[in-house]
């Protein structure tokens, strides 16, 4: 491609044409603000705040819109720039509640952030913002219409990169408002709960359901015994969210910090997630052999579930009917550790901490009741948990590293890969090939299917036996894949989707802001936590093996079955809508 030269600020930068001058900008270490644009999927010029000199232009120009030109003068911090930068943040303040100290967002807002940077103690014009009412018809996401700023991000992330098209924007001109298709409650539209647009959101319009309180009632009863699990991603996100690095390993600061909050046992869904291999990986087996439904899908991710509901009802028979780890580890919790422990299941309140907003709808699905009880009774995001830990006064940075709680606290390294895309594919293939051949696999790390690219693929040759799998994350690339799969242009025996972009890894759960780099860190983290485990297949769990021998019998028997397997059914199916697939783009 050929490249230009142009000056901005008065530096010389040579970039390739067809680069927006906030990007040429940016090289150079000039950051513009913006408070709508996401690189490839929102570049709409909304907010005005990204708007610089041109020389020779009329006019002052959206940097995020235009693209630079041979010769072209830039100046992005002349009076006149900084005046209309300050005049639109001022107009946006003024149609927003100044509800910055009980807002859940404060001092991790984009909008409070860009109020700081610019100086601005006063707004030259009358509060205007319409008092609307907060949707809370959801159990995973809350939208504040008043807060919204009509910034599109939500409706972008929405339709090109999950291309469920929850998030609509209505009217035009002073009515113009973003909120659910048809402007129907959110919990009766499509949307599959994944909280993506809350990552995305720049200000509080958008959040996770807050369950903090309920938790901390429990904790605070001492008539219950309240058990938490940790998801396989947390290890590597908690810590964000406390102010250490991306992609820093905290899993035994975690669990001690856990403690300290009051939680009586603090149990692995790694643990879940290796007996989720040895459920699915034995069903993969069995529908190989006897020829059942191929390709089998993965059934660990609540936000693909619905995914599928909605809009592929016809492949459900293709569904593993493996229910996700968390709601396995519920059940057993309920069931066999109860047992174990001589608890009254009735007593016993079991938290899932996950990176995951979807997780809170799936706890409260009508299947997951399999124990006898709500198989998990509150779901907890990473923001939930840091929130707890900061009003308890814990110094988080300074806890020792301590164990999980026996018996289901122990896990192997396949169970932590489930955080990332592609490694509830690696653990399977991991146990797969041993299983059908007895032999020890030479090398464990199955590398074709890692890595950010949206859909992956690979062949693997168990034994006699060739099998072709396929990685799929973000539900935009579910659905090219699943489209491939319909039209029988591909032969798959097992393919692995995840609703969230990178996987749990980047769950509408985790710390804001979570972007491709970020993403990149934790799944380098949880590779590396993979690395430091003893014992690296699920099939090797001790306390999986004695799970099996003391109560469950064997994979696929009548136990398991009753407990840990399920069935999903058809819902609504959304009228099509027609919106491009940002493609290869991930946010």
């Amino acid at each position: 491609m050929e490249n230009v030269t142009l000056k901005i600020d008065n530096q010389q930068v040579e970039v390739a044409a067809g680069t927006t001058i906030l990007e040429a900008a940016k090289m150079i270490g000039v950051e513009i603000p913006t408070l709508c644009y996401l690189k490839d999927l929102n570049e709409i010029g909304a907010c005005r705040l990204c708007v610089v000199e041109i020389k020779g232009a009329k006019a002052l120009e959206a940097a995020c819109l235009t693209e630079v030109a041979q010769d072209m003068e830039v100046w992005t911090n002349t009076p006149s720039v900084r005046e209309a930068r300050r005049l639109n943040l001022e107009l946006i303040i003024s149609n927003h509640p100044l509800e910055c100290p009980t807002c859940i967002r404060n001092t991790n807002c984009e909008l409070q952030k860009l109020a700081g940077t610019f100086g601005i103690r006063e707004v030259r014009f009358p509060q205007v913002s319409v008092k609307r009412p907060a949707d809370r018809s959801s159990p995973a996401i809350i939208q504040e219409p008043d807060k919204c700023i009509l910034c599109r991000r939500c409706v972008a992330i929405c339709s090109k990169v999950q291309t469920v098209n929850a998030m609509a924007v209505h009217n035009k001109g002073s009515d113009l408002l973003v909120a659910p298709v048809s402007q129907l409650p959110l919990a009766e539209t499509a949307c599959v709960q994944c909280g993506q647009c809350t990552l995305v959101c720049p200000t509080g319009a958008l959040y996770e359901n807050d369950q903090t309180e309920e938790v901390w009632a429990a904790l605070a009863d001492p008539k219950k015994h309240v058990v938490v699990q940790t998801a396989p991603a947390t290890r590597v996100s908690l810590g964000e969210e406390l102010g250490m690095e991306p992609g820093a390993i905290v899993t035994g600061q975690m669990v001690a910090g856990l403690r300290r909050l009051g939680f009586d046992k603090v149990f692995d869904t790694d643990f879940s997630a290796d007996l989720t291999i040895m459920e699915e990986g034995s069903e993969l087996i069995h529908r190989i052999q006897t020829g059942g439904t191929l390709p089998m899908l993965t059934s660990c991710s609540p936000g693909w579930i619905k995914f599928i509901e909605h809009f592929y009802p016809e492949l459900l028979p293709n569904l593993s009917t493996c229910k996700s780890p968390q709601q396995m580890l519920g059940t057993l919790t309920k069931t066999y550790y109860a047992e174990k422990a001589k608890i009254d299941p009735a007593d016993i309140v079991m938290v899932s901490y996950m990176p995951c907003t979807a997780k809170k709808f799936e706890a409260q699905r009508e299947e997951m009741t399999d124990s006898g009880y709500q198989d998990v009774d509150i779901v907890l995001t990473t923001r939930e948990v840091g929130r707890m830990l900061r009003q308890s006064g814990i110094d988080f940075s300074s806890l020792p590293d301590e164990d999980y709680d026996d018996p289901l606290g122990i896990s192997t390294g396949a169970g932590a890969i489930f955080g990332a895309t592609g490694g509830v594919m690696e653990a399977a293939l991991r146990t797969a090939y041993e299983l059908i051949t007895e032999e020890e696999l030479a090398d464990i790390n199955f590398t074709a299917v890692r890595g950010l690219d949206g859909v992956k693929e690979a062949t693997v040759e168990v034994g006699e036996l060739t099998v072709k799998v396929a990685v799929a994350h973000s539900l935009g690339y579910a659905r090219e894949l699943l489209d491939a799969v319909k039209r029988g242009a591909v032969d798959y025996h097992f393919i692995e989707i995840m609703c969230c972009p990178g996987g749990c890894i980047g769950g509408g759960g985790q710390p804001i802001p979570t972007n491709l780099e970020i993403r990149g860190k934790r799944i380098a983290a949880i590779y590396t936590a993979d690395e430091r485990m003893s014992l690296r297949k699920s099939h090797l769990n001790p306390a999986i093996k004695e799970l099996y021998k003391d109560f469950l019998k064997e994979p696929l028997g009548q136990k398991s079955h009753d407990l840990l397997h399920t069935h999903y059914t058809p819902r609504e199916k959304p009228e099509p809508v027609k919106v491009p697939v940002a493609k290869k783009v991930l946010p």
